[in-house]
């Protein structure tokens, strides 16, 4: 199966809009397809204590959806427990966060997969280290991004706003994926996919619907089961570089 790029970054328009989610749902799709699929969460804060070490939720679902080891160092180089910006959170905690530890870790899940999907701590813009953002960390891992933003009044603005400080800095954007999106939308809702797949400058790879519940491993299946039925999938296959 031809493969364009190794990885995609998967970075939203804020936190909570569902990156982890999305990411899963990438991740569960591709390891159906018999992909060799790798996951990684390169800086997590909010972990959670778990018998003594500190947990992603978030990387714990990712490695669920790829089957891959959730014991894994390298899927999640770095844990913050308080819920803060990275930076604050790793200088509250003297963690010192080095893009070079991350890429090494990167490089070794890419040694093992065939493919690598990468989720960001909320959007592009969000500080990581010093005066190193999000965007800084994509592009010294050379990845391009799916940008996932949500459904509703203000998403338009948002999206086009990421999509368009992500080319000036130089990274490319494969697409953009709405999730979320309710069964009976309202006005702005009904029109946001329109305006986002004509004005972003990049495809609209998908909308993911509205899953009732909290079991976020359902909420998963539910929508690979849907896209996986869906012959536009091939859009978002192909786009992320999987021919």
């Amino acid at each position: 199966m031809e493969m364009k790029n190794k990885a995609i970054f998967v970075t939203g328009t804020d936190t909570g809009v569902g990156k982890t989610i999305v990411a899963a749902v990438i991740a569960r799709l591709l390891k159906n397809k018999g992909i060799s699929v790798g996951v990684m969460k390169p800086v997590t804060s909010g972990c959670i204590d778990v018998e003594g070490r500190l947990v992603s939720e978030d990387a714990e679902l990712l490695a669920w959806a790829g089957s891959v080891d959730r014991g894994d160092p390298d899927i999640t180089p770095y844990l913050l427990r308080e819920a803060l910006a990275p930076s604050v959170a790793a200088a509250r905690e003297k963690v010192r966060i080095e893009f070079a530890t991350i890429r090494a870790a990167f490089d070794r899940l890419a040694a093992r997969h065939d493919f690598i999907i990468v989720e960001g701590a909320g959007g592009l813009m969000v500080p990581l280290a010093g005066g190193l953002l999000t965007a800084d960390l994509i592009n010294h891992l050379g990845l391009p991004i799916i940008v996932v933003t949500r459904p509703n009044l203000g998403t338009i603005n948002h999206t086009l706003l990421t999509t368009f400080s992500a080319r000036q800095l130089g990274i490319e954007v494969a697409g953009v994926i709405i999730n979320d999106y309710p069964a009976t939308p309202d006005s702005a809702e009904e029109y946001a996919p329109h305006l986002l797949g004509s004005l972003s400058g990049a495809p609209l790879l998908g909308v993911f619907p509205h899953i009732g519940g909290n079991d976020r491993h359902v909420i998963v299946e539910t929508i690979v089961s849907l896209l996986e039925a869906d012959p536009a999938t091939g859009i978002l296959l192909r786009e992320i570089g999987i021919g």
